[in-house]
């Protein structure tokens, strides 16, 4: 067995956090510097921490709350 992130999941989790600052996908990706498909593609490390600074989050929270909702 090898678990795998679930892309949905983690994509819904930014997409709460960038809800709650109140920005579009567009203005995220522009602030983390990414392009707009990346948001919804599987995340890596480097973008996780690009979106985590462009919404002024910790990385960490963004993880917690994947983690959160795995469980």
């Amino acid at each position: 067995y090898q678990p795998t992130l679930d892309a949905i999941l983690v994509g819904n989790v930014i997409a709460d956090f960038r809800k709650r600052k109140g920005v579009s996908q567009e203005v995220l990706s522009g602030l983390a510097d990414i392009g707009r498909t990346h948001l919804s593609a599987k995340t890596k490390l480097e973008t996780l921490y690009r979106i985590a600074v462009a919404l002024d989050v910790k990385m960490s929270d963004i993880v917690a709350e994947i983690e959160k909702r795995i469980e």
